[in-house]
């Protein structure tokens, strides 16, 4: 038999029990869609994890109280942790000196920005900080000016806004020199930073910053804890900066020899492999889901082969009485079995291609196709319809043609 004819063969047999081959279709398109989703969603973030994760500056490093990536329950481990102070955060600059830039950062979140009777939704980053604030974040200043040390000195009533608060707040305006509200409080706008965009679908420009002795006589300080961030001057400079700035933490802290960290530290880099540490717990969870929806699958593909064997076996008896040889037979059923496995895994490598997709893209990640993983799933199922459907053809190739023609 040419391969067209028993590929016609496999369609037929496969159509004419639709039911049955679509739940067995399904169970494969569900292993292969949990690795190619969580795969085509992993790869875009990688795509631009280096642009999305740069939100500090060149040659830096923060500490702060708690980890900014957590996935553990914070009260247990985090609960008794001081918060860093104003004065702490001070000292630890003053000790610092001119070998590194320290900036002072602290926020609150779900503030609501007013001009005249133009208002901003309540989602708007107030943050309170120094000088070095722009620079420490990576942010470049469109218009007016930034922060100076005056305004944090004397905690003046000024604001620089982002990008998005001022074009919300001020149409066909120029926004510096302006008074806005917020939280009831009057503040004159000094400076507008420059779009910066967003990251993992949370835009940066969505900020308002006040000098942070001024955030500080506002809000309080009962309970708040402040971000240090801390910038070498060179890249070769900054390990050795930082390990004398958790030294020096320690000893703002007061800590003894013994004592752990009561504080962490991080980095760009930090966060990118706090990232891949995460992608790859979620990759191999992907990875034991599929492994065991394949191989239900793969169980499901042998029993609905021995199904036909056992059905066809009249037309099996036929067929090698007009002539046909055991690799005939072995050869259809095998084709019929790895069709069924490979009609599965296209349609969840489909669907897992636009499902990762619509993720990345609403995490404002890379679009991709990944070449690789829609590969390895395609091949993965043809090894399961081979090594599934070899026993139901073998046993189908092995029948005894005269047995077969009085099987009813």
């Amino acid at each position: 038999m040419h391969l067209s004819e028993i590929l016609k063969l496999a369609a037929g047999a496969l159509s004419a029990n639709k039911l049955r081959s679509g739940l067995t279709m399904l169970g494969i398109a569900v292993g292969v869609f949990s690795v190619i989703g969580v795969m085509t969603v992993i790869s875009g973030l990688r795509s631009n994890i280096e642009q999305g994760l740069n939100v500090l500056g060149a040659n830096s490093f923060q500490l702060t109280r708690t980890p900014p990536l957590n996935f553990s329950d914070p009260r247990q481990r985090f609960a008794n942790r001081r918060d860093i102070d104003y004065a702490m955060a001070t000292r630890l600059r003053d000790l610092l000196g001119s070998s590194a830039t320290v900036s002072l950062q602290i926020r609150r979140q779900g503030r609501v920005v007013t001009y005249l009777d133009q208002r901003t939704n309540p989602n708007v980053l107030l943050g309170g900080g120094d000088e070095h604030f722009v620079t420490s974040r990576n942010f470049e200043v469109a218009a007016g000016r930034n922060l100076g040390p005056d305004d944090v000195e004397f905690g003046r009533p000024v604001v620089v806004l982002g990008a998005d608060v001022a074009e919300k707040i001020f149409v066909n305006e120029e926004p510096v020199g302006r008074l806005v509200r917020i939280d009831g409080q009057n503040y004159t706008v000094v400076g507008v930073l420059a779009e910066k965009g967003s990251s993992f679908g949370q835009s940066q420009d969505n900020v308002a910053l006040i000098p942070i002795t001024r955030f500080l006589q506002i809000y309080g300080s009962a309970g708040r804890s402040i971000s240090i961030n801390v910038q070498a001057p060179s890249q070769q400079e900054l390990a050795a900066v930082q390990d004398r700035a958790i030294g020096t933490m320690r000893l703002v802290r007061g800590l003894d020899p013994e004592d752990p960290n009561d504080f962490e530290v991080f980095s760009n880099d930090s966060l990118i492999e706090a990232f891949n540490s995460i992608a790859g717990v979620v990759a191999v969870g992907a990875f034991v889901i599929s492994a065991i929806a394949l191989l239900a699958s793969g169980v499901g593909v042998m029993n609905i082969m021995l199904v036909s064997v056992t059905e066809r076996t009249k037309e099996i008896g036929i067929r090698k009485s007009i002539g046909a040889k055991k690799r005939n037979i072995l050869s259809q059923f095998l084709i019929e079995a790895v069709a069924l496995s490979l009609a599965g895994g296209l349609a969840g490598v489909g669907f897992g291609i636009v499902a990762g997709n619509g993720v990345a893209l609403a995490l404002n990640s890379a679009l991709i196709f990944p070449w690789g993983w829609a590969l390895a799933g395609v091949l993965v199922c043809s090894g399961i319809g081979v090594t599934f459907g070899l026993y139901p053809a073998w046993k189908a190739a092995n029948l005894d043609p005269i047995e077969a023609l009085r099987y009813e």
